[in-house]
């Protein structure tokens, strides 16, 4: 076994020397007094040099003035290669680009907003292709007629997912509180096919998830059942002491203090 041997490539001196060079490319593409320092430079291969210079201008702070020089095989003269402002290390750069189907969230979508969806989205099949009945029961009314694509089943177990672990779902502090679960209320209205195994629909105008989706574990305190009220009595009454046949005397009022305070 054979190892490989890695050339590296010698300082062009020529070329590491050209800072005055460097710095004048520099200043014709910069605004004047926006070339600072020069920073150093490093050998990016055989006569090829970039030199760095602090930029000055306050809209870049932190990035530098990059000048690449160049010379060509036995010639004394250096000429300048390229000019870029390049970001250090505590440059203000803008964020990694993210596709917008990745930077939607619920609630985004406004009024007369268009939300497309694309044709192999995993939350759907075709109508025709869906062999789960309890996907739609109503997908076909008949043959050529009804919706082109229904949910599949990752896009029902997504839904149930989120809708769990959402404000509608058991882990919150209205569920913790709650004196049953919507399961077992009146108002409860479970969903048709396979959802309606653990979601609803809360059909109680009083209650905080009127009309909306809730699991069946959810719950609040507008529960049909929830029959017990707080008593009306606020402070208890105090106890009846018969002192018929007692006399009652101040507290001290005794010569030594052993006697009683009443006596028969």
């Amino acid at each position: 076994m054979s190892r490989t041997r890695i050339r590296s490539t010698p300082v062009d001196q020529a070329c590491a020397a050209a800072v005055d060079i460097a710095r004048r490319a520099a200043e014709e593409i910069a605004r004047p007094g926006e070339v600072g320092e020069h920073l150093g430079f490093d050998s990016e291969g055989d006569r090829l040099v970039a030199h760095y210079f602090e930029c000055l201008d306050r809209a870049y702070r932190g990035w530098r003035w990059a000048v690449t020089v160049t010379r060509a095989s036995r010639a004394r003269v250096v000429t300048v290669s390229e000019t870029v402002l390049l970001p250090g290390s505590g440059a203000l750069l803008a964020p990694r680009w993210v596709p917008w189907n990745e930077r939607l969230r619920p609630g985004d979508l406004g009024v007369g907003d268009l939300l497309p969806v694309e044709a192999d989205d995993d939350r759907l099949v075709p109508g025709f292709a869906s062999g789960d009945e309890e996907i739609d029961k109503q997908m076909i009314f008949e043959l050529g007629l009804g919706r082109a694509r229904v949910l599949s089943v990752i896009g029902r177990d997504l839904a149930a997912r989120r809708w769990r672990a959402g404000d509608a779902g058991p882990h919150t502090p209205i569920a913790s509180a709650a004196p049953a679960q919507c399961s077992t209320c009146g108002f409860y209205w479970p969903l048709a096919g396979a959802l309606g195994l653990g979601f609803g629909v809360c059909a109680n105008e009083y209650a905080p998830d009127d009309g909306r989706v809730v699991s069946a574990d959810h719950g609040c305190g507008a529960h049909s059942e929830a029959t017990t009220v707080p008593s009306m009595v606020t402070d208890p009454a105090p106890p009846i002491l018969d002192d018929l046949d007692y006399d009652l005397s101040e507290p001290g009022s005794a010569g030594d203090g052993s006697e009683p305070l009443g006596h028969l």
